[in-house]
């Protein structure tokens, strides 16, 4: 008797182990695939590898959150991708060239074509740099005077000359020459030994369609001074979202 029970109940396992067919869920009447699982899955024990050999990589897809196999050169490529976002440009010329005049406001470098970057964000034009999307930017800007160490007659009104970035008319950053101020020239003014290289180095959040400008307030700066050589480089690129 007993193996008769045995008998009809490996059949009947039997029976359902061959006669299934389709999908299969857990928690979910209507399996879209052949094992559908409406819930979390966790995996208690997984063995390390050292290397990529024999081995890919799964991954969901969002929309249908359908598991699937990434092919690896997607990675590859996306490794090598060029950040489009990069932009350096410099400019070495007397102060007339650099677009600097003797006022004590600030006013845009003039910089020739991208050195880096080309024309798809940096406006030679114009000067301007056109923030492509949302995110945190690296922006470094310095200003240097062909001599190390200059003379300059610093008028009472101008104050201290400076380098900024601009996002449209808003300042977002600024940097000041140092110095050491010698009164000789009594109420007409003050005779000042400054150290003529300054830079901004920082990480800022733009938008997309931000317009970004270096600029520079000479601050009542002799004219004759701008005869000589100077230097002004800017590097900008987005390095997080």
């Amino acid at each position: 008797m007993k193996t008769k029970l045995y008998l009809l109940g490996m059949l009947c396992i039997s029976s359902l182990a061959f006669t299934q067919s389709g999908n299969v869920g857990i928690n979910t009447e209507t399996p879209s695939a052949t094992l559908d699982i409406n819930g979390n899955l966790k995996v208690r024990t997984t063995p390390t590898s050292g290397t990529l050999t024999n081995y890919t990589v799964l991954g969901i897809n969002n929309t249908t959150k359908e598991v699937t196999n990434l092919d690896n050169t997607l990675f590859a490529s996306a490794s090598t991708t060029t950040n489009g976002t990069v932009t350096k440009v410099s400019a070495t010329g007397i102060g007339s060239v650099l677009g600097l005049t003797l006022t004590n406001g600030f006013q845009k470098i003039n910089f020739p074509a991208a050195v880096i970057g080309g024309t798809a964000n940096f406006n030679a034009a114009t000067d301007v740099y056109t923030v492509p999307s949302d995110g945190i930017y690296s922006v470094k800007f310095s200003f240097r005077y062909g001599n190390g160490v200059q003379l300059r007659l610093l008028s009472l009104t101008g104050g201290d000359p400076r380098i900024a970035i601009f996002n449209g008319t808003t300042l977002v950053d600024e940097s000041i020459f140092s110095g050491a101020n010698v009164n000789l020239l009594g109420v007409l003014g003050v005779l000042s030994l400054i150290v003529s290289e300054t830079d901004i180095d920082s990480v800022y959040r733009f938008n997309a369609g931000d317009q970004i400008t270096f600029q520079s307030n000479q601050s009542g700066i002799n004219l004759d001074l701008l005869s000589e050589n100077i230097r002004a480089s800017a590097v900008i690129y987005k390095i997080s979202n």
